[in-house]
């Protein structure tokens, strides 16, 4: 059973009511499963005059009534996981372990807000004058603006939200057009948890239109963007050039650098596994392998070999370990990629095509002996695409795996503590994992730099964003 989809303005569920809808379609089978109804200006002028509002009274909150709201939104997120987790896998593709996961590990992450929002500390400057009081002070921004994502619809959407909401701020959220069940799933989970009307809104519909009328409306004061470089680009530069502050997490083209010295089995297990997760459509999948020449060919033939062993198809048979790409466009783009680096003389080891059937389906793909000037060492793929390539020094390495302008997350396999060293201060990424996969969780920071953005979407950095600083001195 797939979710009625509403908007979610000033404390109430919005249907159709004469506005225009759009199919949701299972990219399974690319049938419509639902209907999404979009935003029209009134709606959200009604979402802005909402928020504006209620911001006027949640600025005032206690941290505590914070907090209280917060655990039960982990509460309740828990119990309902697996009902949200079926409607992503039917919306978006992924395997429904998948997908439950997805809402599962968001319970922390309001756990986690929970705690934290109640440490939003200010400070006293000792004073020059024993008869000045010198404080500062950390306030709510105001309304803010989220935009998510369809490849994680839950968990990017709810980041932002638990962040805002835990800093004291209200929220406009709108979610991809593709996967919207997230996003009404995360705006019940508020409603029943007692948050007051107009703290968050959802509104859907025409992104371009409604991302426009928003971040130009005095009203809002911050913005935060996951998704592609060049839309992020553009909203960027309207955000800047009406003073809001931004959160920016665009899109990355990881590195992977495996070291002879690694334990090179272990190594190509865990980054297959992590490459194919959600088809590769992950923006901080790893996609460039720089392996040392003599771990080259064990690995090639370790990582070869689990992406062949694995079954692809609907993501709710229990047995499917990758689904379908979200789009029929994005098997296009995938084709398109092998096409240029098979041109280029690239091997392809795995896969490289189209599977046969309705849904939106492409084989697991490993290539090697990639050029540089290819498209798929240029562009992110953001599909089951792994590119393979050799190196001799970890200098060589450093320098490849750094050309690119994206630098959102990186990876890499050694047992040097020297290596490791200079891998850490070397890769130029706001996230690096050695030796095994640590990031995306509550604790830690979540976000990139160069052409891959700004700003934290999790640990303490993320409420940064939602945060103003203000300084109080005063003469008694």
């Amino acid at each position: 059973m797939y979710t009625e989809l509403s908007l979610y303005i000033d404390g109430q569920f919005l249907q159709g009511a004469g506005r225009h809808e759009q199919d949701v379609l299972n990219p399974a089978t690319n049938l419509t499963i639902g209907k999404l109804p979009h935003a029209t200006r009134a709606d959200l002028d009604l979402a802005l005059s909402s928020a504006k509002r209620a911001f006027d009274s949640w600025r005032l909150s206690s941290a505590f009534q914070r907090s209280q709201i917060l655990r039960k939104v982990g509460e309740l997120l828990r119990e309902r996981a697996q009902i949200i987790g079926h409607c992503i896998t039917l919306e978006q593709g992924k395997p429904l372990a998948e997908a439950v996961a997805e809402v599962s590990v968001c319970a922390e992450h309001a756990d986690w807000h929970a705690e934290e929002c109640r440490r939003i500390y200010g400070r006293v400057i000792p004073a020059r004058n024993s008869q000045v009081q010198q404080t500062v002070l950390r306030e709510p921004i105001g309304v803010c603006v989220a935009f998510s994502p369809w490849n994680f619809p839950f968990s990017q959407a709810f980041r932002k939200v638990v962040a805002a909401v835990g800093a004291g701020c209200s929220v406009i959220l709108k979610g991809s057009s593709d996967t919207p069940s997230a996003v009404v799933a995360i705006a019940k989970l508020f409603h029943d948890a007692g948050l007051p009307p107009g703290v968050l809104n959802v509104v859907s519909g025409d992104s371009g239109m409604i991302s426009d009328h928003l971040i130009r409306s005095p009203v809002v004061r911050k913005v935060s963007f996951t998704g592609s470089a060049p839309v992020g680009q553009q909203l960027a530069a309207l955000s800047g050039s009406l003073m809001k502050r931004c959160t920016m997490e665009l899109g990355g083209h990881a590195p992977v650098i495996v070291c002879d010295d690694a334990d090179i089995e272990s190594a190509a297990d865990i980054l297959a596994g992590f490459k194919f997760r959600n088809a590769g459509q992950v923006c901080i999948s790893p996609t460039r392998f720089f392996v040392q020449e003599g771990a080259y060919e064990r690995f090639v033939e370790c990582f070869v070999s689990k992406a062949q062993s694995l079954k692809v198809g609907d993501g709710l048979d229990s047995s499917t370990q990758m689904g379908p790409l979200a789009q029929r466009r994005r098997v296009t783009a995938m084709e398109g990629f092998v096409d240029d680096a098979r041109q280029r003389g690239a091997s392809i080891l795995a896969g490289g095509y189209a599977l046969p059937g309705e849904g939106n389906f492409f084989a697991p793909t490993v290539m090697a002996d990639i050029p540089e000037d290819s498209r798929f060492m240029n562009d992110e793929p953001f599909g089951p695409l792994a590119g393979i390539v050799r190196f001799k020094t970890l200098e060589e390495a450093l320098h490849r795996a750094n050309r690119l302008p994206f630098g959102l997350a990186s990876y890499a396999f050694t047992t040097s503590s020297k290596n490791a060293h200079a891998i850490s201060r070397g890769l130029e990424a706001g996230m690096v994992s050695i030796n095994h996969l640590g990031l995306a969780i509550a604790e830690t920071p979540f976000g990139g730099i160069k052409e891959s953005g700004y700003g934290s979407e999790g640990g303490s950095e993320t409420f940064d964003g939602y945060l103003t600083t203000k300084f109080v001195t005063q003469l008694n």
